[in-house]
């Protein structure tokens, strides 16, 4: 597994992802049809994170972070770069709740920067939520193989093989392979929460 050479960002707590995720959906008076709505997502899955039948992708955790007006960092522990460069072995990997999905950040943060990257370990069969949102992203296949679905187009992706896309477009990827694949991802969409203003308190717990 690899390690940290970045500083990580806490959350706040340690209760389940979708109690909080709901709590803060309440306190807002947001139906799970608005937060779906805002976050690109179904209501359906909306649904199961809160029953904690399903846990989101990064982008999908930013997706609904913004949709009830919080910063992504209150929901999930990220590292934070402290250098422009990562080393191989010496990344932190990271995951949501108990997320298939592991991912290693690779990108940077500076004043003016929009590109946001993170190396995708996706285990054999996994399938990510449909979800659309602002933005553009690209998918460059390291290991293994997936089928990335935009739209109503889908195209498999091998080894050395990429696609770069609108994020506006209705999306998904699995894999649809025996071995695990592994994903060189890369968009504008601030997963990280790295150019989010960060709530105030006051405002979190209105």
């Amino acid at each position: 597994m690899a390690r940290s050479s970045a500083k990580t960002q806490p959350a706040e707590t340690d209760a389940p992802l979708g109690k909080r995720l709901r709590d803060r959906r309440q306190q807002l008076g947001l139906t799970l049809k608005q937060v779906a709505d805002g976050a690109g997502l179904s209501v359906g899955f909306i649904s199961q994170i809160e029953r904690g039948l399903n846990a989101p992708s990064l982008s999908s955790l930013a997706a609904i972070s913004t949709a009830l007006r919080t910063h992504v960092t209150e929901f999930l522990a990220q590292p934070r770069p402290d250098a422009p460069f990562t080393l191989m072995g010496e990344r932190h990997s990271f995951a949501i709740e108990q997320h298939a999905l592991r991912y290693e950040r690779i990108s940077a943060s500076f004043p003016g920067s929009v590109l946001n990257g993170v190396i995708i370990h996706k285990p054999p069969g996994h399938r990510s939520e449909w979800i659309r949102h602002e933005g553009e992203e690209l998918f460059y296949i390291l290991e293994g193989a997936i089928t990335v679905e935009t739209e109503d187009e889908s195209t498999v992706l091998e080894a050395g093989s990429s696609i770069h896309f609108k994020s506006t477009r209705r999306h998904s990827s699995w894999n649809h392979g025996t071995q695990p694949a592994v994903i060189l991802h890369v968009c504008t969409s601030d997963i990280f929460g790295d150019h989010s203003k960060r709530p105030q308190v006051a405002e979190i717990e209105e």
